[in-house]
């Protein structure tokens, strides 16, 4: 490793709090698994450290909850936890980090974007977690997620609702069938697909989502959805 990766490593360490003993985790969590095909070997990549880290992450957040909503039943501690922890809130720490100038990709998912990815961002981002977890065990972890997730979870003053189930109480409100989502595209490699869902209600005309993950298309074709059944409203309201 090169003392300018070592520094910059070093630069990452102090803004989450942790110095590894096992700088090698580090390194893990910071390897896309694009770099398997590119270097044609097995490389330790981000993606068991990312199954690590979700799971952290959860425990994390859900404890962080109850202490904070003592009042609050489980409805609205699941709504606020499942906003916490779900790829938009992972990505924007990891944009807090930075942490996209310190990954390792292969020069085809870098040209592609890949420092600037969501997804790409979101997993990494839950891959620390899991290496500093591995490093440290979970005082470090939990310190580091307090810090960068208190100020999100703060943000609520409502327990927020997720798109989909806006738009699936928006459809039951008015009798429609519940909105249906469908896969129109998939596209790119394993290590990053990209796909293309459309979400249709009856009378409306449908609208798509794209992302790197099922889940995350649909919630941004769901959050399209909404927007035109505004501007809908919105018109009506207008020539009233």
């Amino acid at each position: 490793m090169s003392e300018l990766k070592k520094n910059d490593l070093t630069q990452l360490e102090s803004r989450i709090g942790h110095h590894f003993k096992n700088k090698s985790l580090l390194e893990e969590a910071l390897t896309h698994p694009s770099m398997d095909a590119h270097c044609h070997q097995n490389h330790k990549n981000y993606q068991r450290l990312e199954f690590l880290g979700d799971r952290v992450l959860g425990l994390v957040v859900a404890e962080m909850l109850l202490r904070r909503f003592k009042t609050e039943d489980e409805g609205d501690i699941a709504k606020r936890h499942t906003a916490l922890v779900q790829a938009k809130a992972l990505y924007e720490v990891a944009q807090m980090l930075d942490l996209g100038t310190y990954l390792s990709l292969s020069r085809g998912e870098h040209q592609s974007g890949g420092r600037h990815k969501m997804t790409v961002l979101a997993d990494a981002a839950e891959a620390l977690i899991g290496a500093v977890y591995l490093d440290g065990d979970l005082p470090p972890a939990k310190a580091f997620i307090e810090s960068f997730w208190r100020p999100q979870m703060e943000s609520f003053e409502i327990p927020p609702i997720d798109p989909k189930t806006c738009l699936q109480e928006w459809a039951q409100q008015r009798g429609y069938p519940l909105p249906a989502y469908v896969l129109l595209e998939r596209s790119g490699p394993d290590h990053s697909p990209v796909f293309i869902m459309e979400v249709r209600v009856e009378g409306l005309e449908p609208v798509t989502g794209t992302s790197n993950s099922k889940r995350d298309a649909q919630k941004i074709a769901a959050e399209a959805m909404l927007e035109s059944i505004a501007e809908y409203i919105n018109k009506d309201s207008a020539t009233e």
